[in-house]
């Protein structure tokens, strides 16, 4: 992503003393291509390893029980309710997108048809994600799973 966006800008540098386009709109869409999929894949990595943002003002003094009651109120009753909105909404929209082939309105710009679909992959995984952090808090809370940070201290 990073190589994309340094090419983008030194072509366009460039392109202004040598009088031509040395840029081109595919890799343009291509960057944010990439960074759509780092963050719609990468969105259910980041909370199976526990990096996603939170209010640490409380919850970093909680007993280990409070905080998989509190991350299990949130992933049921907050994140697996969004991600299901998300696809419904969503839904129609990436349909059309692919009956249709849908391609960029800009000269020599990417299919958008195949990111679109990636919408509904990332939030599927956030699910399975979701349902997998849910199952591992309610262990915790009935004693059955030794909380993670315990682990790591010993």
């Amino acid at each position: 992503m990073v190589t994309l966006g340094v090419w983008n800008v030194v072509g366009r540098w460039l392109g202004r003393f040598s009088g031509s386009n040395l840029t081109s709109n595919a890799y343009i869409e291509a960057q944010w291509y990439i960074f759509d999929l780092v963050f719609l894949l990468g969105a259910a990595y980041a909370l199976k390893h526990n990096e996603h943002v939170r209010v640490d003002i409380f919850y970093s003094n909680w007993q280990r029980k409070r905080k998989a009651l509190a991350d299990l109120v949130g992933t049921v009753f907050f994140l697996i309710p969004f991600c299901i909105m998300v696809i419904i909404f969503s839904w129609d929209a990436i349909i059309a997108s692919w009956r249709i082939w849908e391609a960029s309105p800009d000269p020599g710009g990417l299919p958008r048809y195949p990111i679109k679909a990636m919408i509904i992959v990332g939030f599927v995984l956030l699910i399975f994600q979701g349902i997998s952090e849910a199952i591992k808090n309610l262990a915790i809370l009935t004693g059955k799973l030794e909380s993670q940070e315990e682990r790591h201290d010993v």
